[in-house]
């Protein structure tokens, strides 16, 4: 028995992509638009359909990261988790920036990226105050620039 986890995909369309790594050494599995024609997508967030639906195995978490190629040309991916109980398609929100040109999705096209990592079980324990630590409540930039 391997110790290896499966994540099941299925085809919903017949020209929809399985996920790929682009190099074995990849994190993300790249996931494709499966479209009947060319999609513009501008600032107004867009579902694009990648025509499968996934089944993430117990105690795995599943999540639609952006892909740094289209990130560097304002093209961007909304970071999103698939609950290992959803079985529906899964759509990437996508968007550009204020100052950038519409972008043009091709069917075929990488789009996204699916980051899949081990959970932690924790339990949620309420506590009058928390254990003193250097940075303390600091918030955003508080570790320097």
């Amino acid at each position: 028995m391997s110790d290896i986890a499966v994540l099941r995909v299925q085809r919903l369309r017949p020209d929809a992509h399985l996920p790929k790594r682009a190099t074995p050494s990849s994190t993300g599995y790249d996931l494709y638009a499966c479209l009947d024609e060319d999609l513009i997508v501008g600032q107004e967030p867009t579902l694009v359909p990648t025509g499968i639906a996934i089944e993430a195995p117990p105690g795995y978490d599943v999540q639609v990261r952006p892909r740094s190629g289209l990130s560097s040309k304002g093209v961007q991916v909304t970071f999103g988790t698939i609950d290992s109980d959803y079985r529906g398609e899964v759509l990437v929100t996508m968007y550009v920036l204020p100052y950038r040109e519409p972008h043009t999705i091709r069917p075929g096209d990488r789009i996204a990226q699916l980051v899949v990592a081990r959970t932690a079980e924790v339990v949620i324990e309420e506590a009058e105050a928390l254990s003193a630590s250097r940075r303390g409540a600091g918030g955003h930039g508080s570790t320097g620039s």
